[in-house]
């Protein structure tokens, strides 16, 4: 079953071909300015050490936005527990949000509303990437509650097959990167609220 690659394993595939072409470019240039193999290797050599410095430099402040995100304390929750942690984010984003009963849920495990409109979204906190079921489930949800959206949000990533069949039924699917990205700015907003509320305490 085909899958779509995450941002990190894409960046992983272009830095990889970044230092092969570089270290092929750089013995070819060097060769026919000095017509040495041996400068010329050196040349490629030092380009590809060039690149695996940058991919280790990458890779660190990758390791740290993972940390500040909270990410993995998410892969270590259940299911009923990720479900919960959603309902926290979305409601600081602004909407109001119910997480429905474990059982016979009819594919939501969250229901969000806003400015008038429904969204039903089913919780994915999976290892592996999340399938067609997922979608079908959800989008047999948004008809059951009369929703105007459907989403579907996993702390990993979805098959090929899962983004063509959501993109052809209008289901937004939230991968892992996505869902990085939206802690993130809850995380920030909240700290920049706690240096507000310390300065305020301080001045008074």
């Amino acid at each position: 079953m085909a899958r779509r690659k995450s941002k990190s394993k894409q960046e992983e595939e272009l830095f990889q071909g970044l230092a092969g072409m570089v270290m092929l470019g750089g013995i070819a240039g060097t060769y026919s300015l000095t017509k040495s193999w041996g400068a010329s290797m050196v040349v490629g050599v030092l380009g590809v050490v060039g690149v695996v410095l940058l991919m280790i430099s990458i890779q660190r402040k990758r390791t740290e936005r993972l940390k500040r995100s909270g990410i993995t304390q998410i892969d270590k929750m259940d299911g009923v527990q990720f479900e919960h942690y959603l309902g926290h984010l979305f409601r600081f984003q602004g909407y109001k949000a119910e997480v429905t009963q474990a059982t016979g849920d009819f594919g939501a495990d969250l229901i969000l509303s806003k400015e008038g409109k429904r969204i039903v979204v089913q919780a994915k906190r999976y290892s592996k990437n999340v399938g067609l079921k997922a979608v079908q489930e959800v989008q047999s949800a948004r008809a059951h509650y009369r929703a105007n959206s459907a989403w579907v949000v996993t702390n990993s990533n979805f098959t090929q097959q899962a983004y063509e069949l959501a993109k052809s039924n209008g289901v937004r699917l939230i991968n892992r990167d996505e869902l990085i990205e939206m802690l993130l700015q809850m995380k920030g907003k909240l700290s920049a609220s706690k240096k507000a509320n310390d300065n305020v305490k301080t001045s008074a």
